[in-house]
């Protein structure tokens, strides 16, 4: 397995946290009567679970364009220490968003996020390289 292959199965575990993250506050926020009913209406969240429903929107958005670059570089055999680096680099700031965006931290959390986004687009563009 690529090191850009285990960061993305990481990547995804993360993804499963977020939501228990998300889930537990939610809960709390709006009862389980309300959550496990039919959402025909987006769930009213705020505060810090609205901001981690919102966080964990966000890396699903971000996990794909990710697992592009992931697949991308893996399919081409462009992996190199820039590649892993970026891979690297998503995970980090994926983690650090979390935390960045339930605490309301701006500008921080959109600095972080802009380090993934950035550390993606780098993989791809070195896929075609």
């Amino acid at each position: 397995m690529t090191t850009e292959l285990y960061i993305l199965t990481l990547a995804a575990l993360l993804q499963v946290v977020q939501f228990v993250l998300m889930a537990i506050p939610a809960n709390l926020q709006l009862g389980t009567k309300t959550t496990a009913g039919p959402r025909d209406e987006p769930l009213p969240l705020s505060g810090v679970a609205g901001r981690l429903k919102r966080a964990m929107d966000n890396h699903f958005e971000g996990l794909i364009l990710f697992t592009i670059a992931v697949v991308v570089v893996t399919l081409a055999d462009q992996s190199s220490p820039v590649t892993e680096w970026c891979a690297h680099a998503y995970l980090v700031a994926r983690i650090l968003y979390i935390p960045a965006y339930a605490q309301g931290l701006a500008p921080w959390r959109s600095v972080i996020w802009m380090v993934g986004f950035i550390a993606t687009l780098i993989m791809l563009i070195a896929a075609l390289i």
